[in-house]
């Protein structure tokens, strides 16, 4: 079964955990990952990986090298991925747990974590302070945001939050090129929390 059937079935079956019924664009995906600083030694954490578009994208980049981990809360869609991806460490778990997941794989900090997250997910949990904890200081945070609702309420909390725990937060054009529309929110310089 194709990605899009895949993830219409899933978000017809929980539409607040899946947030889309299409895959990610090879313009987003490229938008998500350009800010992200992968090098031989990094260690990427994806959040809400879904088919792995982005996925795709990191292991492309990080050519055999370095540390992926990809947590993803739907279960059908997390056991896809690891059947894909056998060098990417994929958990089946909500985003909030990071700082758990993290630890089980003996990860202290990652150097760049990438986020498809729904607004849910911001509402259930401070996703953008659990995300700077985790990161190093020079790493750097991707989000996803829908270009149609990015002046609906949740979508401003959303960039809100993520302003009030970063230092240096910048926004990409407008992803035309994706379904629905889209831009990246990169934000860089976390604030010194823990959790």
């Amino acid at each position: 079964m194709g990605d899009d059937r895949i993830l219409l079935r899933e978000f017809l079956r929980a539409p607040t955990r899946v947030a889309t019924i299409t895959a990610s664009s090879d313009a987003l995906v490229a938008a998500m990952i350009a800010p992200l600083p992968i090098g031989d030694e990094s260690v990427v954490v994806e959040l809400g990986a879904g088919t792995g578009r982005v996925t795709d994208a990191v292991q492309r980049r990080l050519g055999g090298r370095g540390r992926h981990v990809a947590i993803e809360i739907n279960a059908v869609l997390a056991e896809r991925l690891a059947a894909r991806h056998p060098a990417v460490t994929v958990v089946c778990a909500d985003a909030a747990e990071l700082p758990a997941v993290l630890q089980a794989q003996g990860i202290h900090r990652a150097d760049a974590i990438s986020s498809l997250l729904p607004w849910v997910a911001y509402g259930s949990a401070p996703i953008p302070a659990i995300v700077a904890a985790a990161l190093a200081p020079t790493g750097t945070f991707t989000q996803a945001s829908l270009l149609l609702t990015h002046l609906l309420p949740p979508a401003r909390r959303q960039e809100r939050d993520i302003r009030a725990v970063f230092g240096d937060v910048s926004v990409s054009p407008a992803v035309w090129r994706n379904l629905p529309p889209a831009r990246v929110l990169a934000a860089r310089s976390p604030a010194p929390l823990s959790l």
